[in-house]
């Protein structure tokens, strides 16, 4: 049986550090794996998405032969072919492939986890209210062509009249978990590329 660990880009400072850090995972989890296996991977609570890349290094240099160690980070930019994540790693951060690693072993949030969060309509509705400016939000055709500044901003701006307005590290995990994967593989394929490799893993 293999062992699944994935460092995941977010939440390890801050006075509320540990509540983030269990927020992560819980959502990670649910989002992901719910219902599609009976095990669970790890999920690792990285901090920021250079610091990922580190320990996701180390990790691999160490792990034994039955575990599977992932990296989870946003992709930052548009990414020219989902299943080269190396590549685009390379070219976008000038991170290095570890010696013995593959393409399945990273796991690209394209262009970065509010293009999740913005693609599941109802559920942004539901956590938000009649306050949510659905309007103001991109629309949902070629969502992983979309700047992560683009998405971002609108997802800001959709939510400034909400009294739980969205923040990074406070709203995300929160939002993340009420996503429905269902919708999420209607516009984004890293999502269900993210999918089919943790399948494979835990199947």
């Amino acid at each position: 049986m293999v062992k699944v660990r994935i460092f995941v880009e977010g939440a390890t400072r801050g006075p509320d550090s540990k509540n983030l850090q269990v927020a992560l995972r819980e959502a990670f989890a649910k989002l992901l794996i719910e219902g599609r296996s009976s095990r669970s991977p790890k999920f690792i609570p990285a901090g920021s998405r250079g610091n990922a890349y580190k320990l996701f290094n180390t990790a691999h240099a160490y792990s034994d032969a039955g575990e599977f160690v992932a990296l989870l980070v946003d992709s930052e930019e548009a990414v020219a072919d989902i299943e080269k994540t190396w590549l685009h790693l390379k070219a976008r951060d000038g991170w290095n492939k570890p010696k013995g690693a593959n393409d399945e072993q990273v796991l690209l949030m394209t262009t970065c986890m509010e293009t999740w969060i913005v693609s599941d309509r109802d559920a942004l509705r539901k956590y938000y209210g009649s306050t949510l400016q659905e309007n103001a939000l991109p629309p949902l055709h070629d969502m992983e062509s979309r700047t992560r500044h683009t998405i971002q901003d609108a997802l800001a701006h959709a939510t400034r009249d909400c009294k739980n307005a969205f923040e990074k590290g406070k709203h995300s995990f929160a939002v993340l978990k009420q996503l429905r994967p269902a919708e999420l593989r209607k516009h984004l394929p890293s999502f269900v590329r993210c999918e089919r490799v943790l399948k494979a893993q835990l199947s």
